[in-house]
Parts: structure tokens; C-alpha cells; sequence
């Protein structure tokens, strides 16, 4: 009966060790060395890999700490923060009585009756999102990956930014293999884990070379290690030129 896909990281490895030769041979890896090519796999995929990453948007709830550290706490898993939204302030949200509300509700009335016309609401619309841009601007914030830290560029002590205030960020998002599943299904991720796997026992057999088994078996683990470095950097130059989104892609 042929084996289900797999959608744990169990069942990849078990997958990988049947695609190496078990239980027919004996792949002679460790598990703990077989958990570390997985995560050197996973990693690959997340950092190059289109499908790997989406675009979403976080929201965020200011809290006393965040005012005090002068930043954001952004998850690991976050690679790209393209904008952020202008503040929600408490306490100074738009209501019926504001100005842009009034605009827009007038020019709304006026299509419903035939008087306005859509071009009209549309120059007026970005009439009010210029003077939007030019009196109160865009928020201006400093993001390195590696920190997982969301600077913003404002006068915190003087209430720029203060608690209770909601942030929302438009970022790109690594996708978790333990909830996205199909991640361990890919044929990449298949197809790399195997290979990388199959590196690390060509490179621990290597530690035996020449040496002669019973029944004059002798074990070539130099062969293994090269194949798999070739399969590697076949797989990993052919998934950056298909599969990779270019560099520009997130510039800007």
C-alpha cells in the first residue's frame, strides 16, 4: 500500500529515509543530525522560496511597555514590513462630525441622486489624501529582520504614540509548516530535505573510507557526498531562478 503524503515532520524524515534506501540499506544518520538537515531545508524554502512566504497584515495594541522601550515587539516570522498604516489615536477617532466624513457622505448623496459623478468623489478623494500627506504625513519606521524590532520615528515621551493606540502593519510572512502542513508536502522540500540528508551521510561514511566490510564490501561514502552536493546546487539554482521572487520585488 503505497505511503500517504506527508503533512508532519516525522513523516518527511520517514519519507527521506525510504527515498535513501530504508529500509532496504541502512542510512547511517542521526536523528538528531537528520532534525538539523530538516530545519536547514525548511529554512531554504522560507527565505528563497515563493510560496513560502504571503503577503498579510498585523495589527497591534500599544501597551505601557511599548512606550517605554521606544519599539515594537514584531514576530520572528516576519521578513518584510513594507508600511505602516497612520496611528489610530484613542480618544481622536474620525465620528460623524468630521470633515472628511461630511465630504464623502455629500458626494456619496450627490451619485445616488445623478447629481455628482464619480470622477468628481475620486479628484476629491485624493485632494483630501494629499492634504492628509502634506499636514500630517506618513509614519516613518526603521525595520531590521534579524532584531524583531519596529522602530517608529515620533516624539513618544510627548504622546505621539501612546497606549491604547492601534498599529497595523502590511508585512510579508513566513508560512509555519506545523499549521500551513502542506509545506512538508512540497516537492522542493522533498525533494532538498532528501538530498541534504543524504549529504550529511555521504560525509559521516566518509570518516570510513577504504575501510573493507565482511564479504569484501567496501563502503564509498565520498561518492555519496559528492552526488549530493551536485544534487544540491542543481536544486538550489534552479529553485532561485524559478521559484524566487526578485530582489526589487520588496523595495520600495
Amino acid at each position: 500500500m503505497a505511503s500517504s503524503p506527508p503533512t508532519t515532520r516525522d513523516e518527511l524524515i520517514d519519507y527521506c529515509k525510504r527515498r535513501l534506501g530504508e529500509p532496504v540499506i541502512e542510512v547511517n544518520v542521526a536523528l538528531e543530525q537528520i532534525e538539523d538537515r530538516i530545519d536547514d531545508a525548511i529554512g531554504f524554502y522560507q527565505e528563497f522560496h515563493a510560496d513560502a512566504t504571503i503577503k498579510t497584515y498585523l495589527k497591534h495594541l500599544v501597551t505601557s511597555t511599548d512606550v517605554t522601550n521606544k519599539y515594537i515587539d514584531i514576530p520572528s516570522s516576519v521578513i518584510y514590513l513594507t508600511k505602516l498604516f497612520p496611528i489610530i489615536t484613542s480618544g481622536n477617532n474620525s465620528n460623524f462630525f468630521d470633515i472628511k466624513y461630511q465630504m464623502m457622505l455629500n458626494d456619496v448623496a450627490d451619485m445616488g441622486t445623478f447629481i455628482g459623478d464619480l470622477m468628481y468623489y475620486e479628484q476629491m478623494q485624493q485632494h483630501l489624501a494629499l492634504i492628509d500627506q502634506k499636514l500630517n504625513g506618513v509614519p516613518q519606521v526603521t525595520f531590521a529582520r534579524r532584531s524583531n524590532k519596529l522602530h517608529i520615528h515620533g516624539e513618544w515621551q510627548d504622546g505621539d504614540i501612546k497606549a491604547g493606540d492601534y498599529l497595523v502593519f502590511e508585512v510579508y510572512q513566513t508560512l509555519d509548516p506545523d499549521t500551513n502542513t502542506s509545506v512538508y508536502n512540497d516537492r522542493f522540500i522533498k525533494a532538498y530535505s532528501t538530498a541534504l540528508i543524504k549529504r550529511q551521510w555521504g560525509a559521516n561514511l566518509i570518516k570510513f573510507e577504504g575501510m573493507q566490510m565482511p564479504g569484501g564490501v567496501m563502503l564509498n561514502g565520498r561518492q555519496i557526498f559528492d552526488d549530493a552536493v551536485g544534487e544540491i546546487e542543481a536544486m538550489e539554482e534552479k529553485m532561485r531562478l524559478e521559484q524566487e521572487m526578485p530582489p526589487d520585488f520588496f523595495v520600495g
